[in-house]
């Protein structure tokens, strides 16, 4: 008799600890879905704002400096598990945005001097023409790629 009772309290902590589990299995899958849809929601408002930049890009309403360094930081920003070499697949913004960022920008760039200003705009105009066809050319790949993230 001892032993059925035993046996008896034995068989509900097993059921106990099964329905425990049981729960937090299922609190960890809640958990999971929701981390995923909150990344392709971030996937989507990242490759919805680079495909924006581009496209202004491609009216000449923006910069280009300016478009390639937003482009190239959001294209850093993506959550991707295995996100490909940009830089292989975008060689010419990728160059554009080196060779311009180390220009002074925000805070840095007022309390520079008018002079040394119109200097650094000068420069970067001179940059942005010399790249200019061979970025705007890879402006349509990169609006596929993100279209193509976009489920």
């Amino acid at each position: 008799m001892l032993w059925a009772v035993l046996a008896g309290i034995a068989l509900l902590i097993i059921l106990g600890l099964g329905f425990y589990a049981g729960k937090l299995l299922f609190l960890l899958k809640q958990q999971k879905d929701r981390q995923q849809a909150a990344r392709e929601t971030r996937i989507a408002n990242i490759t919805e704002s680079i495909i924006l930049i581009a496209k202004a890009m491609d009216q000449q309403q923006c910069e280009l400096s300016e478009g390639v360094i937003r482009i190239v930081n959001l294209l850093n920003a993506l959550p991707l598990a295995a996100p490909p070499s940009y830089k292989d697949h975008y060689p010419h913004i990728h160059t554009l945005f080196v060779e311009v960022s180390g220009f002074a920008i925000l805070e840095a760039r007022q309390q520079l001097t008018k002079s040394e200003r119109r200097k650094q705009d000068k420069a970067r105009e001179q940059i942005e023409s010399e790249h200019e066809s061979k970025v705007l050319s890879e402006l349509p790949a990169l609006q596929a790629y993100c279209m193509s993230l976009i489920k």
